[in-house]
């Protein structure tokens, strides 16, 4: 999967058209005086600075939460072998409406972004009202998308959570995740906008609660997933909650 950030420069942009412009001005005013050596030297520290620019790749990973970010916490790539899907396209769903969900509880970046980047950290369990104790695995999936983008993609998951109320279920690969229902979750306000949700799936007849939150900060999305995969695996009732020092790291780093 790829993973990266925008960066918007109207402002600049602006700037650089409202100099040229009141050069052309200045230079009409005054006939065949010489250039102002100081405008020069802007207009060249303005070029400088555009061409400085980071990608949107550069940009999220710059921005991806980190170990030194999370007081310990360890901070990797997810391994390839445990991945849902690798893309949205391998992602179906029975109720359409529900596929946002389907891929922010499988570390796929919603809508279409620009560029996205994983990451999952792991310490020790830090929820307060986490039913299982031990070590804790919160996913960060950040994305970077167009202006508007962003926005529509935040609007659909928010449906999704208003939609799947009675669950879904996700086939990729010869896999299937059913999931017995969807609840909203109040979470801290965060960016420009952000919302939780509770979800639940039984596993070999015992059931798991699964938790999620997506904050929008400008055109940049951040997924927050969390769940207990020893418990799922040994057949032990979990209810594992997003790492509050994990999101609170990641979430100010978005500014």
């Amino acid at each position: 999967m790829n993973r990266a950030n925008r960066v918007n420069r109207p402002a600049s942009a602006a700037l650089a058209a409202l100099s040229l412009l009141s050069l052309t001005a200045l230079t009409a005013c005054g006939g065949d005086s010489e250039p102002d050596p100081a405008t020069d030297k802007s207009r060249t520290s303005a070029s400088a600075t555009a061409a400085k620019a980071p990608s949107p790749a550069e940009h999220l990973a710059a921005t991806i939460v980190t170990k030194t970010d999370t007081d310990g916490f360890q901070v990797d790539e997810p391994a390839d072998e445990f991945v849902f899907a690798k893309s949205a396209d391998e992602v179906t769903v029975d109720k359409p409406a529900c596929a946002p969900l389907a891929h922010a509880m499988n570390q796929l970046p919603l809508g279409t972004p620009e560029a996205d980047l994983t990451r999952v950290a792991s310490g020790p369990t830090d929820a307060p009202t986490q039913l299982t104790r031990g070590i804790t695995y919160t996913y960060v999936t950040l994305a970077s998308y167009a202006p508007g983008k962003a926005q529509s993609a935040f609007a659909d998951v928010r449906k999704a959570v208003d939609a799947c109320g009675d669950g879904f279920t996700a086939k990729a690969n010869g896999n299937e995740s059913p999931y017995d229902s969807v609840t909203a979750e109040k979470v801290t306000p965060a960016g420009d906008e952000s919302l939780g949700y509770t979800s639940t799936m039984t596993f070999r007849g015992v059931q798991h609660v699964l938790h999620g939150e997506v904050v929008r900060s400008g055109d940049v999305l951040a997924v927050y997933f969390s769940a207990d995969g020893m418990a799922i695996a040994n057949g032990r009732p979990s209810d594992a909650r997003l790492s509050p020092t994990v999101v609170k790291a990641q979430n100010g780093k978005l500014g």
